[in-house]
């Protein structure tokens, strides 16, 4: 069975980042023919756990990651980028840490004009972490996510072969 987890990292749990992965998570497993329901980590929820040097929480969260077949990283842009709470959390996987991992990464932004750095800068990370990472990632307008489906829809058009495959690899 597939092992899909949805990493969601806004700074405030239940965010609508959250809600939008969330269903982009559902459309992302029907197009790429994943019928597990997803794990869901919410950053938010860790809160300071992140920066204690041992947390079990956090090493809990760790592990789901490092044993996700396919992993769909969502989160704000801010300052340009994706969270400090992405880069903390992340940081702490080891070298190649998602190497067998097929990764989705969503960027929500407040303008779409201003959204190419950080589909990139999520590309960048989650690829120098060994993921294969799905292109394009999926960008969303901060209007968009109480119901990005459409958004989605279109994205996964485009996407879903290459999950399809890279999904039947990792899995």
């Amino acid at each position: 069975m597939t092992r899909f987890t949805v990493l969601v990292a806004a700074p405030k749990s239940q965010s609508s980042v959250h809600t939008a992965a969330l269903r982009a998570a559902a459309e992302v497993a029907a197009r790429a023919g994943v019928t597990s329901t997803p794990e869901v980590i919410d950053l938010a929820e860790l809160g300071p756990d992140l920066l204690a040097e041992s947390s079990a929480s956090v090493s809990d969260a760790l592990e789901r990651v490092r044993r996700s077949d396919v992993l769909l990283v969502a989160s704000p842009q801010v300052h340009g980028t994706y969270t400090g709470l992405l880069k903390v959390f992340l940081d702490r996987l080891p070298e190649l840490g998602l190497g067998h991992t097929v990764a989705v990464p969503l960027a929500v932004v407040e303008d779409l004009r201003n959204s190419h750095g950080i589909e990139e800068d999520l590309r960048v990370l989650l690829a120098d972490l060994g993921a294969w990472v799905a292109e394009p990632g999926l960008i969303l307008a901060e209007d968009e996510t109480h119901q990005p489906e459409s958004v989605v829809r279109a994205w996964a058009d485009i996407a879903a072969p290459g999950l399809r495959q890279a999904v039947s690899v990792a899995a």
